[in-house]
């Protein structure tokens, strides 16, 4: 690549759109809860808020990226989606009835998860051949979470340790409005009309046996994650662990998270991305394991914690390299799609489902142990249809 060619990729502008979307989810994942609390809603009533959200996932993304597919001018839907994600948030600023809270979540969550399929793969067409830098544009997203995820929760603190979470909204409409910005700044790469992949053959390629597993590998390591995004602060509680305490071993995992993205790309330039999805699968399995064996003591819970810059950033990193070679110029978008609606989405919702079945049977070491199972078993899947017969091709290295 010759440094013009560089220079041709919008860095900063890609990078704000990431940078707003996760900062907002900084504020919607940690403490959304503790608003619909202040709203008056049961726990019962929450967790039905929070399934809308995984709910949400398993038909936005495909919808959305399959309406951009179709469109002469599909940047158009990135910012039709974004302005949608602002102005259908902003019902949470009125004093809704509860009964009318639901309809406005379902509406508000399809938007915001229908907008990042497409943006993935606008930042693809614009990587080309160039797709191990993603790591770099993509770690201001995991920045503005950890920024949002600190601030507010100072800002939502009363003087007397009370929650302000009432406020959340009116804090969060300032970075809705800026992913706005961000996308009327964005645009696919000039040359993505002219990038090979004809829609039609989408699920061709999507029964090859190496792009099933693919899809099927990272079902799994979803599925896995149910325990840790449902219940992991109430499994800790259990053993006395502070909330400040709890609040570290959350933040400890997106650190080095941050540390992965930055160095990643080094790691594609050698080697195929499947192998890192390998290791990210392994990885998982072991921290599932430990956290469900010894929650009891921290410096191992601190060390464990680590392994989520494996199974979540260098797993995400990895799956966004392989789409772009599996999915070239408009396939792109459904393969975004169908993995965040099958993986994330189906597989966000059964894996919450299943750890709240499981969870009863011993306070939760059975829900990580099976979330362990899981990750196991789509590291089985990557190793034997996809990791194994490059090996049988010679293709270690990349």
């Amino acid at each position: 690549m010759t440094p013009d060619k560089r220079d041709t990729v919008p860095v900063a502008r890609l990078s704000s759109y990431y940078l707003f979307y996760y900062a907002a989810l900084g504020a919607f994942t940690p403490y959304w809860s503790l608003f619909l609390t202040s709203r008056g809603m049961s726990v019962t009533a929450i967790s039905v808020m929070m399934g809308l959200w995984y709910a949400t996932r398993i038909v936005a993304p495909s919808t959305w990226t399959s309406i951009a597919a179709a469109s002469s001018h599909p940047i158009r839907w990135l910012r039709i989606g974004s302005v949608l994600t602002l102005l259908t948030f902003c019902a949470f600023l009125l004093p809704l009835p509860q009964p009318w809270m639901y309809p406005a979540m379902i509406v508000f969550c399809f938007f915001y998860n229908a907008v990042m399929p497409q943006f993935e793969s606008i930042t693809l067409t614009h990587l080309g051949n160039d797709s191990h830098r993603y790591g770099l544009i993509r770690v201001w997203g995991s920045l503005g979470f950890i920024a949002v995820v600190m601030g507010f929760g100072w800002l939502i603190e009363g003087k007397d340790g009370s929650s302000r979470a009432d406020l959340l909204p009116w804090l969060m409409l300032p970075l809705f409005a800026l992913l706005v910005a961000s996308s009327f700044a964005n645009r696919y790469a000039r040359n993505f009309h002219k990038a090979e992949g004809d829609a039609s053959g989408f699920w061709q390629i999507v029964r090859k046996p190496a792009v099933a597993a693919f899809f099927l590998a990272a079902f799994m390591e979803q599925l896995s994650f149910g325990p840790y995004y449902t219940f992991f602060s109430v499994y800790m509680d259990q053993f006395g662990y502070s909330t400040s305490t709890l609040g570290l071993l959350w933040t400890i995992g997106v650190v080095f998270e941050v540390g992965v993205f930055f160095t990643i790309g080094r790691f594609f330039r050698r080697y195929d991305a499947s192998w890192m999805l390998l290791i990210a699968l392994i990885s998982s399995a072991i921290r599932w394991t430990v956290t469900a064996l010894f929650p009891q003591h921290l410096a191992v819970m601190l060390v464990v914690q680590t392994a989520h810059a494996l199974g979540f950033a260098a797993f995400f990193a990895a799956a966004m390299q392989m789409l772009a070679t599996y999915f070239p110029g408009r396939l792109n978008g459904h393969g975004q799609g169908l993995l965040y609606g099958f993986s994330s989405g189906v597989g966000g919702v059964l894996g919450a489902l299943i750890a709240g079945q499981l969870w009863n049977i011993d306070h939760g070491r059975t829900a990580f142990l099976a979330g362990a199972g899981f990750a196991a078993v789509g590291a089985v899947l990557c190793f034997f249809a996809i990791s194994l017969p490059l090996i049988r091709q010679g293709r270690v290295r990349r």
